[in-house]
């Protein structure tokens, strides 16, 4: 029993420093960040973006 208990305390000392994870929680707030921001950015400019968009194709159509 002793021996386990050795084991999973060195399992979870090395677990709890490594950097491995920290690097991928950063990565996932870094994406998580930049999804908000094109999220936020379309629910602005969508109706402007739809607009103009609409132009394009009604000039495309005039010479078609």
């Amino acid at each position: 029993m002793n021996r386990l208990h050795d084991k999973l305390l060195k399992w979870y000392i090395a677990l709890r420093y490594s950097e491995r994870g920290a690097t991928a929680v950063e990565y996932g707030l870094i994406v998580a960040l930049i999804a908000a921001v094109i999220v936020i950015v379309v629910a602005l400019l969508g109706t402007q973006i739809n607009a103009a968009l609409q132009k394009v194709t009604a000039a495309l159509n005039a010479y078609g």
